[in-house]
């Protein structure tokens, strides 16, 4: 029995010394799927050219804010051109994204747009259609304004990418929220983008800080990405929860069983339970939970974007004020509320590093830290998402959320003297003031 079981042993042995390599193909997959994906859309987007609009604003904006979701909604609409099987795998082509950027540089405060230089034309006349007194240049991309080895030892930088508090079905607080919908005096009204102006306009010379949101258009067509119905559909479901609303099941029994409950009892087994549903469960919430299940509903009804937010304070080290990062802080933190959502730090991103119960990662301290600042440094310049090239770190958001954080103030408003601001009104001669032939 011995030697039959040794026998055994050595055969099962000497196959997989001759043959293990045949496992290879199994484990590194994967591994291999992931690298070539890599690589083909690295070398594809290489390829891509794009240009940055910076808007004058103009002198007076009297449109609501809601007018910047018709804006971001145009130019989504413009952009939105998701690759097949062919383009995903052979051309390593992506679906693009836009940038919309609020930037200060020396305290002077600057409004960006950043698409693909053929959508250059399009993204113009989708913002003058809004905003036909605002003034549209195409200027240099900022971030080559600085060493592109950031942080060194004349500069150094603070920043982090931002994530929702909660579930992405669950809005912000957006625009409606700070009363602007309701004045119809520019004067009165409340823009949520001011602090962050007066904020930009407080940088010293040298002082940088930028932030960016980047967005791509949803829909239901790409066959390699998160679709738009899957995340609609997780919505919609988040939403009965909330509601109290039953899930329907559908309970299927045979006719002859059917008939015979209803000439022994008279009834079926689903009657009784309608009789005790006196009021439906929408009739037994709270207002705090109404509220909720109206925001996530007003939520799905608009355009919806992947969104990532990301911001980057940086400076010569001679005047660079680490503290001066908390404004943006501030900012974000009017858009949080207790009940429905906010944005947050993200602790994988941001550049601190904390020290561990593990005493070897203290030594390299400093190290972890400047690799960190590097990526987010990296991933700024480049436009990537905040764990490329792995997939995740962002989330959902419609129109009514992204003209909330990006928007055009009045001067009224935002009285900052360092916001650029259009003085001279665009305009043609009037048909009646030329001269006719009688």
């Amino acid at each position: 029995m011995e030697n039959n079981f040794s026998l055994f042993l050595a055969a099962v042995w000497q196959t997989l010394k001759n043959w293990w390599w045949l496992s290879l193909p199994f484990i590194l997959w994967r591994p291999f799927l992931f690298q070539y994906r890599f690589w083909k859309v690295n070398e594809w987007l290489k390829k891509q050219k794009s240009v940055s609009l910076e808007i004058m604003l103009p002198k007076e904006v009297l449109k609501p804010i809601r007018a910047m979701e018709s804006v971001i909604a145009g130019i989504g609409a413009a952009i939105y051109k998701p690759p097949d099987w062919w383009e995903t795998w052979v051309d390593g082509e992506v679906q693009l994204n836009i940038h919309l950027e609020l930037v200060s540089i020396d305290g002077n405060p600057h409004f960006y747009i950043r698409v693909p230089t053929s959508l250059k034309k399009a993204a113009e006349s989708t913002i003058y259609a809004q905003f036909p007194e605002a003034e549209i240049r195409v200027v240099e991309d900022y971030v080559k304004t600085v060493p592109q080895n950031i942080p060194n030892k004349d500069w150094d930088l603070f920043g982090s990418d931002y994530k929702l508090l909660k579930d992405d079905a669950y809005p912000i607080k957006t625009h409606p929220e700070f009363e602007t919908e309701h004045e119809t005096k520019e004067e009165k009204r409340v823009d949520p983008i001011a602090a962050l102006m007066e904020a930009f306009a407080a940088m010293q010379p040298g002082e940088q800080f930028w932030v960016q949101i980047s967005i791509e258009p949803m829909g239901d067509d790409p066959p390699y990405s998160t679709n738009l119905s899957d995340f609609v559909n997780k919505a919609k479901k988040l939403r009965d929860q909330l509601a109290k609303r039953p899930e329907k099941v559908v309970k299927t029994k045979p006719i002859i069983q059917g008939v015979a409950e209803i000439l022994i009892h008279g009834k079926t087994d689903d009657e009784p339970a309608k009789e005790k549903e006196m009021f439906p469960p929408e009739m037994r919430l709270t207002p705090g939970e109404r509220d909720i299940v109206a925001s996530i509903e007003s939520k799905i009804s608009k355009p919806l974007f992947k969104t990532n937010i990301r911001f980057i304070y940086l400076g010569p080290k001679k005047v660079w004020v680490k503290a001066n990062f908390r404004f943006i802080f501030t900012f974000f933190n009017q858009f949080m509320t207790v009940n429905r959502n906010g944005l947050i730090p993200v602790g994988k991103t941001i550049t601190k590093i904390h020290k561990t119960w593990f005493l070897p990662l203290n030594l390299i301290q400093k190290r972890r830290h400047y690799m960190r600042c590097r990526k987010l440094f990296r991933n700024y310049v480049r436009r990537f998402t905040p764990y490329f090239p792995k997939p995740g770190g962002t989330f959902m958001m419609n129109t009514e959320e992204l003209a909330s954080l990006f928007h055009f103030p009045g001067k009224t408003v935002v009285p900052t003297p360092s916001v650029s601001r259009v003085e001279a009104k665009k305009g043609g001669t009037s048909s009646l003031d030329l001269p006719t032939e009688e």
